[in-house]
């Protein structure tokens, strides 16, 4: 979830119809349950470590109206413009120790948006289950033939393997 710091911006995207929110909000209907809020356009902000604290408090008070646990959420200052606290720790917020949340496996810490990223754990799909790939599009490409696309909930899929379609029970090879 990207915020701006900047002044007024802040204030639209968290406000009642405003986008931050309506943006938390479809991420956790559409079962993302990892959030990293990187609060962007510090620069324009003068890095003010008051603006930073005012932000996370009040994003980590509607982002636990819509499902999130603030104590699982980096909270990254950055401006991606200038490329601050990024790939690597920024100079201009000497205040800012890092940021630190509660991970599957203990507590879990970092400076960077990259450290963030890097800190999510990864979704377990049950691979001792019947293979479910529920269909994203399937195309036409000359010379190769019909090719499925979708993403695996469950199951594994190997080259050779005989597939089932349903509902219309069409049956091929990988």
């Amino acid at each position: 979830l990207i915020i701006a710091a900047g002044t007024g911006e802040f204030e639209a995207g968290i406000s009642k119809d405003g986008q931050t929110r309506e943006h938390a909000l479809l991420a956790f209907t559409l079962g993302v349950r990892q959030l990293i809020v990187a609060i962007n356009k510090m620069d324009t902000a003068k890095w003010a470590e008051s603006r930073y604290q005012e932000i996370i408090k009040e994003t980590s008070n509607f982002i636990k109206k819509v499902g999130y646990n603030p104590k699982t959420v980096a909270f990254v200052p950055i401006s991606g413009f200038n490329g601050d606290n990024m790939l690597t720790a920024s100079t201009n917020c000497p205040w800012y120790k890092g940021w630190e949340k509660e991970g599957k496996n203990g507590k879990v810490t970092g400076k960077t948006l990259l450290d963030a990223i890097d800190a999510v754990d990864p979704p377990k799909r049950p691979t001792d289950k019947p293979l479910r790939l529920p269909l994203q599009d399937v195309y036409k490409i000359g010379g190769i033939g019909t090719v499925p696309v979708g993403r695996i909930e469950t199951g594994i899929l190997k080259p050779g393997m005989v597939v089932t379609f349903a509902p219309s029970n069409v049956t091929t090879e990988v």
